[in-house]
């Protein structure tokens, strides 16, 4: 069958198993790059390597957020959402030039969000110029988030412009702090700050990336703010550093929240930020 016809596939969710991957790739190869990319794999990680890879951990849901390397070039994104309820996804968008009526589209298609992949930003966009606002007001009134991925240390230079907006946030990989700092990282107190107005939530993410100590700046992170606003993610296919393996990912979580309770508590903190109330793809 094609990948326009192909039927849904049935998950069976196993009770120890993430409830939901709020943080997963999707690319074919041969797709294009922007130019200098961060990362420029070689090889291709498709929609249904990816449901094997879920399957084999019994994860239900997952989202998948759009990667830097392919920048706005979302297409495979969105082509493997459409058959799939049980996913969602982030987009990277020119808020320049895209028009509502794009995403209108693009949440029927099964997106919630766009990815700011700021980290790749030399220097960051003046997000209160009338083009950042006006975006930033037509995510807001779809009620969709934002999704920023960029390092701790400069996370405060955008964070109070997202407030601003009305937006709900999303941090990508617990805020990324300074390896050295840690939780005394501006970005890592602005993060918490963030939550406690209650409109931003942190993924306890990207544990293979921080060093040695991530799951313990994880157990920071919820010592602070509870549990409510965390959410948590794999990675895979672990761009970069791909001798990462997802069991891993799910050990990690296990060291980072050794609570089961607590962990179930994240993925239906997930349900409700990317699937409910929001129609299944078509």
């Amino acid at each position: 069958m094609t990948e326009d016809i192909k039927a849904p596939r049935t998950f069976i969710q196993q009770p120890d198993a993430p409830l939901v991957d709020t943080h997963v790739h999707v690319f074919r190869r041969g797709m294009p790059l922007v130019p200098n990319p961060r990362h420029a794999p070689h090889y291709e990680f498709t929609a249904e390597q990816l449901e094997d890879t879920l399957d084999a951990h019994g994860v239900k849901f997952c989202v998948i957020a759009a990667a830097s390397p392919w920048g706005d070039c979302n297409d495979y994104v969105v082509q493997s959402l459409r058959t799939r309820p049980l996913w969602r996804g982030t987009v990277i968008l020119d808020p320049e030039t895209t028009t509502r009526q794009e995403l209108d589209q693009l949440a029927r298609d099964g997106i919630v969000g766009v990815r700011l992949s700021f980290i790749t930003h030399r220097e960051l966009p003046d997000l209160d110029t009338w083009a950042w606002r006006r975006f930033l007001w037509r995510l807001a009134d779809l009620d969709w988030h934002v999704h920023l991925h960029l390092d701790g240390p400069r996370i405060p230079q955008v964070l109070p412009a997202l407030e601003r907006a009305g937006v709900k946030i999303v941090i990508d990989h617990m805020g990324r702090p300074d390896p050295v700092l840690r939780e005394r990282c501006a970005g890592f107190q602005a993060v918490v700050n963030s939550v406690q107005k209650g409109r931003t939530w942190v993924k306890l993410s990207g544990g293979y990336r921080l060093g040695d100590h991530s799951a313990e700046l994880a157990r920071e992170l919820c010592r602070q703010l509870g549990y409510e606003r965390m959410l948590w993610a794999s990675d895979c296919p672990f761009v970069g550093v791909e001798s990462t393996t997802y069991r891993s990912t799910v050990e990690w979580l296990d060291r980072a929240v050794p609570d089961a309770a607590h962990r179930r508590m994240l993925g239906l903190n997930a349900i409700d930020l990317y699937f409910r109330g929001v129609p299944p793809a078509r």
